[in-house]
């Protein structure tokens, strides 16, 4: 009688099983939509270890009460599951953080550190022509009042519209 009582009693869901899987792709995509954009996170996706660290966690735990616990805890098998899933996603995720943004090629056409710029022609905010060799050859005012070519220029891009 015991055991039909058993058999017959239901098992209790496992949430933490399913919080754990749904925190990994949380913590994939919150990177791809969110994060990539602040080089804070985006260099060292630091927010996005934790996401997958509490993933983690949260997985363990609902694995270890689903086995310990089997009358009771549902997700002996979509715990299992769940688990590979979200430790495939962290490899996808660390696969493409580490390795494959790395393999980008550099510009082949890029100035080297040191060498000398193409000369180039760029528009001010008032619509005004500016190119490198005109900003090298005019004099500028120097120490003491004293008119000199510049020797280098720097150049600042920002983002706005004028």
């Amino acid at each position: 009688m015991p055991e039909q009582e058993a058999a017959q009693m239901k098992k209790k869901w496992n949430w933490r099983i399913w919080a754990g899987l749904l925190t990994s792709v949380a913590a994939f995509l919150s990177y791809l939509v969110l994060f990539s954009r602040y080089p804070l996170t985006r260099d060292v996706p630091w927010v996005n270890f934790l996401l997958f660290a509490a993933s983690g966690v949260l997985l363990f735990l609902g694995l270890r009460k689903a086995y310990r616990e089997p009358q009771v805890y549902r997700g002996k098998i979509s715990g299992a599951i769940a688990a590979v899933i979200s430790t495939a996603i962290l490899g996808l995720f660390c696969f493409g953080i580490f390795y494959a943004s790395k393999q980008i090629p550099k510009s082949a056409d890029a100035p080297k550190a040191g060498q000398k710029a193409p000369d180039f022609t760029l528009v001010d905010s008032t619509g005004k022509s500016h190119s490198l060799s005109s900003l090298l050859s005019e004099p500028m005012e120097g120490p003491g009042g004293v008119q000199t070519a510049p020797r280098a220029v720097m150049l600042v891009f920002y983002r706005g519209y004028w």
